[in-house]
């Protein structure tokens, strides 16, 4: 019986997330602090008063989710016993502080800078993503492929039925007709502002592999199964790696839950804004427990 910490990635933000942390807990004020410090501007009024729109700017968004996470971890003191960890995209940067790989304050740089490249990424060219429904991987793998002339891949394997695919606006709107055609039950454009896990974020990919490569990492306290290969290491030359190439990769999160499943964990438990990750477990691994922090 193994238990599983999983961190969730951008848009699980909402208004007022993490107020009652910050409040009621001395050491979780005292990390908000800190993280107000080192990014130059207090993110915590945002957070706690700012308005949909404002948690939605990529610079505020990310860092955001990253500290409810990283912070809600922290205050479960001795309770935190992590078998193994994962986190969605951004997410990833949460797991890896949780199992003691990143410091906070590294994870926090990594994390604004990462925010920026990808916000200046998206900026650079019309690119978009989609969700497609109720068709299997393989055959919108197949799909996507079918467009040459235009950039669309798989970017998110979610859960059985539910892929998201990411790339030009152009292309990815092409798809999405072919997809339908085909048999999808919805292939939906999202209100997103890039085409996150695609090759239109290989300049923020260059950008962010030049800090990450700066940053120490060190042996964790228990496996990461990464967003690339779905797989658990604890090697930090591996995990670095993994790290720099998930920018442009596909987050393989069907995957990573059936691998982590196999491997022995029945408690899933999400630590951070919503509960996205854990209707996620349950579409994949029936059977097992899934519950918020």
């Amino acid at each position: 019986m193994k238990k599983a910490y999983i961190f969730p990635g951008q848009g699980s933000q909402f208004p007022g997330m993490a107020k009652d942390l910050y409040e009621n807990n001395p050491l979780a004020k005292e990390m908000f602090e800190k993280a107000n410090t080192i990014l130059g501007f207090r993110i915590t009024d945002i957070m706690f008063s700012g308005t949909e729109e404002e948690l939605k700017q990529t610079k505020v968004t990310q860092p955001a989710i990253f500290l409810h996470s990283v912070i809600l971890a922290a205050t479960l003191g001795e309770s935190f016993q992590p078998d193994m960890v994962a986190g969605h995209s951004l997410g990833e940067f949460s797991a890896l502080v949780a199992n003691k790989t990143l410091s906070f304050e590294d994870a926090l740089v990594l994390v604004s800078k990462r925010a920026l490249a990808m916000q200046k990424a998206c900026e650079a060219q019309a690119s978009t993503m989609a969700a497609v429904l109720g068709m299997d991987d393989a055959k919108v793998e197949e799909i996507c492929a079918t467009i040459t002339d235009d950039i669309v891949v798989a970017a998110n394997y979610n859960c059985p039925g539910q892929l998201v695919i990411s790339g030009t606006t152009s292309g990815v709107t092409k798809a999405c007709e072919l997809l339908k055609a085909a048999g999808a039950k919805r292939a939906l454009i999202l209100p997103v502002g890039g085409a996150f896990h695609s090759p239109c974020m290989e300049p923020a990919r260059v950008e962010l592999e030049a800090a990450i490569k700066a940053t120490n990492f060190k042996t964790p306290i228990c496996p990461v199964y990464q967003n690339v290969n779905a797989k658990p290491t604890i090697d930090p030359i591996e995990i670095q790696k993994n790290l720099i190439a998930q920018l442009t990769a596909p987050v393989r999160w069907t995957q990573t839950v059936q691998n982590m499943t196999a491997d022995g964990a029945t408690n899933y438990v999400e630590v951070g804004p919503g509960k996205v990750l854990q209707g996620l477990v349950k579409k994949i691994s029936s059977g097992v427990e899934s519950v918020s922090a």
